[in-house]
Parts: C-alpha cells; sequence; structure tokens
C-alpha cells in the first residue's frame, strides 16, 4: 500500500493529526495489521481499555484500545509488533517489557531506551514490508516523542501531554530484520501495558 500523501507532522500542521491524514493513517493502520496477522499469526484487536492504556500485547496478540485515533492505532500496531518479536526472541527484552518501571536508575533508563529503540526498528521494517511507504520521517518523530514521553512518566510520575515531546525532524530509523520466531502467548491477561 502506498500512501497517496504524506501525513501531516505537527510542525507542518499543528499539534493534532489533520483531517487530510487521517485515511491515510487508517489505511496504513489496516496494511500493517493484515501483514503481521497473515504473515506472522499475530491477532491484532480494537478493544476498550481503561485510561490511560492505549495498547497492549502478550506474544502473539496485539491489541489497541478503541479510542485511539488513526495515528496513533498506526504507530500502535507498528510498535507493538515490535515489541511482540522482542518478546517472543529475547525472555531478557520479554521480562523488561513486563515491568513497570518505578524511580529507573540510568542503567535502567539505557535498558529501556535500547528496548524500546529496537522495538522502532521492526516497527520501520513492518511498515516496509506492509507496503507503506512515505511515512519514514513520521514514525521517527512520533517514536522519538514516545521514548521521550516514557522516560518523563518514569523519571517523574507525571503524565503530561504526549505532543509536549514532539519533536520535528528526528533522525530516520533504520529497520531491523524480522527474525523467525513463533509467537507465544507470555501474559494470561491483556488489561493495557501501553500508556
Amino acid at each position: 500500500m502506498a500512501a497517496a500523501a504524506r501525513p501531516v507532522s505537527p510542525d507542518e500542521g499543528g499539534p493534532e493529526m489533520d483531517s487530510d491524514s487521517a485515511p491515510i493513517f487508517r489505511a496504513a493502520h489496516d496494511a500493517v495489521a493484515r501483514h503481521v496477522t497473515d504473515r506472522y499469526r499475530i491477532t491484532v484487536e480494537v478493544v476498550e481499555l481503561a485510561a490511560p492504556f492505549k495498547g497492549d500485547l502478550d506474544g502473539e496478540r496485539i491489541v489497541i484500545g478503541a479510542r485511539t485515533d488513526p495515528e496513533e492505532r498506526l504507530f500502535l500496531v507498528a510498535h507493538l509488533f515490535g515489541h511482540t518479536v522482542q518478546w517472543n526472541v529475547s525472555a531478557a527484552a520479554r521480562r523488561l517489557g513486563m515491568s513497570l518501571p518505578v524511580n529507573p536508575d540510568d542503567r535502567q533508563l539505557d535498558a529501556l531506551d535500547a528496548y524500546e529503540r529496537e522495538a522502532c526498528g521492526y516497527s520501520q521494517q513492518a511498515l516496509h514490508d506492509a507496503g507503506v511507504v512515505g511515512v519514514d520521517q513520521w514514525l521517527a518523530d512520533y517514536s522519538a516523542c514516545d521514548l521521550a514521553f516514557l522516560r518523563h512518566v518514569y523519571t517523574t510520575g507525571e503524565r503530561p501531554a504526549f505532543r509536549r515531546f514532539w519533536r520535528p525532524g528526528q533522525p530516520l530509523i533504520e529497520p531491523v530484520p524480522i527474525p523467525p520466531f513463533t509467537p507465544l502467548c507470555w501474559r494470561r491477561r491483556l488489561q493495557g501495558i501501553v500508556l
């Protein structure tokens, strides 16, 4: 699926997604969800989640909050797929992903950064493999915003507006080839882990 037009970044069209971009994000989300379902047998569902959670995963299933907009849904399906890959190929990544850091020290923050960045590489690969083009800069900017937001939440306990951390023009993400894996369920209950 080739994007008909590039999604509008906040620096170009204000702090939120503009209405012209919604169909692009929706089509890209659908393409990635189909790809990860067909190629990797990962179930993708949109469900009601308690606030402030927006998504969750268990190793063989990705859930996305029903109250998310098309832009958030695209990021979540791609990014949670990246974490799904990690959980199925690395016990250490799985343990890290299942933890909720409280007052992490610098070493823990560095490990979380590496974990998130690796997931971003898998996300970028999944977008390309699904035929989604024209959103690489958007993914880099959104991923950097997500990482800055998470660092803030982990170190302060505060949850400010997500877009407060948006900085356009972030370095592009290098796609990471997706290793062979068999999806397995690593958690019994999905209730929301993504803020």
